[in-house]
């Protein structure tokens, strides 16, 4: 995949969109792709128990709107504002605080799909070595790296509502300490994986950009 330092790179997706519209449609579009373009963020009112805290401002707060919305789906990723973009037909639908690739496991940059999704994934790379009383003995492992102490076992790391785009990364649920401390998935808040989980199909576009 060829790599991106901007969301420029995303007009390829944004093209996508427009294809598969109407002129008509493509009208009404004209105010949400420029938002797509420069700021990726929109105003609306979350379902979500969080109404207070979008009246101070949306772009603070994980929202969806997208139940009642039609139209082929989009995502996009800004690793600089750490922030997903969900979209149907060019429309906002919901925008989620994530958590990508902490630094020496960046989170890859480019054009992407969903190519799988998996609703209860472990993950077969990273997890935790455990004895046979169940007890943790080693957390953060990498099973590629860290080497199983004799008579341990292996737990993965549960990644709900995975959502996989390439080899080894994939967008799922997952902790968020406010800054980027995954090994290159892409973390969202367990309501905000489960609303992009079954509003993604295979196929759908996946621009990540810084």
């Amino acid at each position: 995949m060829v790599s991106t330092a901007g969301p420029t790179y995303c007009h390829s997706v944004i093209s996508h969109l427009v294809k598969i519209t109407t002129m008509k449609s493509c009208l009404c579009l004209l105010p949400s792709l420029v938002v797509f373009l420069f700021t990726g963020t929109g105003c609306s009112t979350n379902p979500q128990p969080l109404v207070s805290q979008q009246k101070a401002g949306l772009g603070n707060v994980s929202y969806w709107r997208g139940d009642g919305m039609v139209g082929r789906p989009a995502v996009r990723i800004s690793i600089s504002e750490q922030r997903a973009y969900f979209y149907k037909g060019g429309q906002l639908a919901g925008m989620s605080l994530i958590s990508s690739g902490r630094e020496g496991h960046d989170t890859v940059t480019g054009n992407f799909h969903v190519i799988q999704k998996d609703k209860n994934h472990e993950s077969s790379l990273f997890g935790e070595y455990a004895d046979a009383n169940g007890k943790v003995i080693q957390k953060d492992v990498d099973t590629v790296t860290d080497t199983m102490p004799r008579g341990a076992h292996y737990n993965g790391a549960k990644m709900s509502n995975f959502m996989r785009i390439i080899a080894g990364i994939g967008m799922h649920e997952g902790f968020l300490p406010g800054y980027p401390a995954s090994h290159g998935c892409i973390r969202m808040p367990a309501f905000m994986a489960e609303a992009f989980f079954r509003s993604v199909a295979i196929g759908t576009p996946v621009c990540i950009h810084l």
